[in-house]
């Protein structure tokens, strides 16, 4: 809009309902932006929002260990470090000596060496491990490897397309009920009919006997 008097600028911001914002108060003349206040700093804490939660904040979680530690405790805090690496933290391992534990230190080498498999599958070494003074220390962040997709994406699929052949065996097994009942019915329908007609040795049929009656 060129070069304006502060008056005049202000007369053209009000007869359009806007506001008068100066943008750049170092420049010679100082540039000012006719606008919307109000809805600028609303799109400004949007904006600003939006960035916060792109961000991720990084955290390093630290995990102590002992060379003595037992089975079910080093289970335990390594179940701890591989939740700290799926939520994208870092974890720093401090392996702690005592006394005479300073003179082996390979056996923190062994426990580092037994983490490190343990979670080789959701973590990678960020700094080997070193020692300093009586703490061997190993720092791990998490490693976002691809997921190979399952076989059978849908379980539920799997299993209806096994029903039928269910189905068809049972059906199988039913009729094969049927017709062996069948067979044994007529089996012993004819047993009773060949017991009740009898052949005489002329090979006539004899009557059906009769039962006797009494005189009334």
């Amino acid at each position: 809009m060129g070069v304006r008097s502060t008056a005049d600028a202000l007369v053209l911001a009000r007869e359009i309902d806007l506001d008068l914002v100066e943008v750049a108060p170092l420049a010679n003349p100082p540039v000012c932006r006719i606008m919307d206040y109000g809805k600028f700093r609303y799109e400004e804490a949007q904006k600003a929002k939006e960035s916060r939660k792109k961000t991720t904040h990084v955290t390093i979680k630290e995990v102590k260990f002992r060379p003595k530690i037992g089975k079910g405790d080093f289970d335990t805090k390594v179940r701890h470090m591989h939740a700290f690496l799926q939520d994208g933290h870092k974890v720093k391992v401090t392996l702690q000596f005592r006394g005479r534990e300073m003179a082996h230190p390979e056996l923190g080498s062994r426990i580092l060496d037994a983490v490190i498999e343990q979670l080789a599958d959701v973590a990678k070494v960020d700094t080997q491990a070193r020692l300093d003074g009586r703490n061997m220390t190993l720092v791990l962040s998490p490693d976002k490897k691809p997921t190979k997709k399952s076989a059978n994406k849908d379980p539920k699929k799997s299993t209806e397309q096994k029903a039928p052949a269910n189905v068809d065996a049972v059906t199988s097994n039913t009729d094969e009920l049927v017709t062996e009942s069948q067979v044994n019915a007529k089996d012993e329908d004819q047993q009773d009919s060949g017991e009740a007609i009898q052949e005489n040795g002329n090979g006539q049929v004899a009557p059906p006997a009769r039962e006797p009656t009494t005189p009334v």
